[in-house]
């Protein structure tokens, strides 16, 4: 059954199942539902547990083995099974399609899975482990819901702010989930429950952003400068390889010039979308964009992206002066800022 996380709490009080999956690519998320499904275990007797990681060369037989092993003093177990990497490969797929079909009363089952990609979520394992687990999907929490998020965890201590001082919290851990954390955990260990002001949460709180390549592009398309100019200053600081900041925005630049060669058409968006397999939050932000940014706009871009490839080449660039990330900059905010 598919279990949303915020029901977790609330589905453990009444009991366990004897088979729990979870899946997210947030692992701070992911590291509180198995701590809850643990302590759970726990006060109900499962003293037991054991630990296998699906790495290369996992031998699936020590999934069964661990499943069938009898405890010398008859305590019930915990087995964890991780799979770091999402993809069990053909034996993998069979041996959880069998032990889903054939779960210990003695055991408890707890697997945990990064964010499935399309494909692989259609497997039949995964089908096999839906029908038989309590199967938690932990979304990402996007940037435009982290404010949010951050005044919920600091209401849990008691806490509050203004909407200055939780956006100044998630401009500084752009990314990094488990750093916003440890900075709230911090603001609650430092102050007193009530309301913080925004000296206080600028005193306190660290830059610790981890910047993403991949991010500077849903800066690019939501429009957003500062934000953009942000990553991209810490992209460099951090020795992001230029040539793949320039790829991740040349790509974003062709996809949008495609999409809007294909509404000039007559093409339906959503049929477009489908067609270059754009989804999730990306597909959200893509409808606001492409009205937005002209076409006209686009064609100057990609024109500009290979005179900013050609600054990477160390070659001569006629548009430009200055250095290649002053170049790379102007490109994305041509598209950011229109």
């Amino acid at each position: 059954m598919q279990l949303r996380p915020e029901a977790l709490d609330g589905h453990l009080a009444k009991g366990l199942a004897p088979l729990y999956v979870i899946t997210s690519d947030e692992h701070l998320l992911a590291l509180e539902a198995a701590d809850k499904i643990r302590r759970a275990a726990r006060a109900q007797g499962y003293s037991e547990r054991d630990v296998l990681t699906v790495e290369r060369n996992f031998k699936w037989g020590e999934l069964l083995a661990a499943n069938q092993a009898m405890s010398l003093f008859g305590d019930k177990k915990l087995i964890e099974l991780r799979i770091p990497g999402g993809k069990p490969g053909k034996d993998g797929s069979a041996a959880l399609q069998n032990y889903a079909k054939d779960l210990n009363p003695d055991n408890l089952t707890l697997v945990t899975l990064p964010k499935l990609d399309w494909q692989t979520a259609k497997a039949s394992w995964v089908a096999a482990l839906q029908q038989a687990a309590v199967y938690v999907e932990i979304p990402n929490v996007e940037r435009a819901q982290l404010p949010g998020w951050i005044g919920t965890r600091l209401a849990a201590q008691n806490q509050s702010a203004d909407r200055q001082s939780l956006d100044f919290i998630a401009d500084r851990v752009e990314g990094n989930l488990l750093a916003a954390h440890q900075e709230i955990q911090k603001l609650g260990l430092l102050y007193e429950p009530g309301r913080l002001t925004y000296e206080q949460v600028h005193d306190a709180v660290l830059n610790v952003a981890r910047y993403d390549v991949f991010k500077l592009s849903e800066a690019m398309l939501a429009g957003d400068p500062a934000r953009l100019v942000r990553m991209l200053e810490g992209l460099k600081g951090e020795g992001e390889a230029l040539p793949l900041v320039l790829w991740a925005v040349s790509e974003e630049i062709r996809t949008l010039l495609k999409l809007k060669a294909g509404m000039a058409q007559g093409r339906p968006l959503g049929a477009l979308l489908k067609e270059y397999r754009i989804w999730g939050p990306r597909e959200r932000m893509m409808e606001p964009a492409l009205r937005r940014i002209s076409l006209p706009t686009l064609e100057a871009a990609l024109q500009q992206a290979a005179q900013v490839d050609r600054m990477v080449k160390g070659l001569r660039a006629k548009q430009f002066a200055g250095d290649a990330w002053d170049a790379m900059l102007q490109l994305a905010l041509k598209v950011a800022s229109t």
